[in-house]
């Protein structure tokens, strides 16, 4: 699962590595104000295709940075804590959890921008903070799902999920959250599927889970920064549970 990563925000980079456009207001009108370290429930960007990419309009960009909670809220959730259950999104359930199943069905796909993730490593015995990113220094584009939500005053408040796989026997991955526990990682997109992900039917939704290779990522101590965030996010872990563990039937 993750809970913590650090979103790609600048104009220039989110145009060079993902051709995406970054609107100067939101699809409701509201000012843009995303962040760059993000946790459940924060704003972050989220990149998607526009909805009128197939016009003939020079205008629409091919891919657009929506500003978006981390965290997917479906249009019947009462209000947005829901965000802080549904950041991750188990790709063998995505299809049948109701917080999850209509942006699967609808196809709903973005890319998540990110510098990096963040993930607890135990094998010390106790958590260490660690910060994963690509080997090359360039951006991870992890699948996501997004949807929109209707606030009571009418404004429409978007959100994204990370899609997730087993990760048991990733070289990397497989070290981190507690031994007792399933591993679990995000999928992180090949620069060269950006395109095709964000097209595919529903049918081929699933072609696109994979684990990104071991050597292709590297893993450091997280700075001090983060490391006292995490300290003190992971105080309040037990009430902010993900929807990989949380809520059995509902998530």
């Amino acid at each position: 699962m993750c809970a913590h990563f650090e979103g790609v925000v600048d104009p220039t980079r989110l145009r060079e590595h993902f051709s995406a456009t970054v609107p100067a207001t939101t699809p409701s009108g509201h000012a843009l104000s995303p962040r760059a370290d993000l946790w459940p429930g924060y704003v972050g960007l989220f990149i998607r295709t526009p909805a009128e990419a197939d016009s003939s309009d020079e205008a629409v960009p091919e891919r657009e940075a929506v500003p978006g909670v981390f965290g997917l809220v479906p249009h019947w959730a009462s209000d947005l804590k829901l965000a802080r259950n549904t950041y991750n999104a188990r790709t063998e359930t995505v299809a049948s959890k109701p917080s999850f199943r209509g942006a699967w069905r609808q196809t709903r796909h973005c890319i998540i921008p990110a510098d990096a993730i963040y993930e607890p490593d135990w094998r010390s015995g106790r958590p260490v903070p660690t910060r994963i990113s690509r080997a090359d220094g360039h951006p991870m584009g992890i699948a996501g799902l997004w949807d929109r939500w209707k606030q009571a005053d009418g404004m429409v408040v978007h959100s994204f999920t990370m899609l997730t796989i087993n990760a048991d026997t990733h070289e990397l991955m497989k070290r981190f959250h507690q031994p007792t526990d399933e591993k679990r990682m995000v999928v992180i997109l090949p620069e060269a599927a950006y395109a095709d992900w964000l097209a595919a039917p529903l049918q081929r939704s699933m072609d696109f889970m994979h684990p990104y290779p071991a050597d292709r990522l590297v893993a450091s101590a997280a700075p001090p920064t983060s490391t006292r965030s995490d300290k003190l996010r992971a105080k309040a872990e037990p009430r902010q549970r993900p929807a990989d563990d949380a809520q059995g039937s509902l998530l």
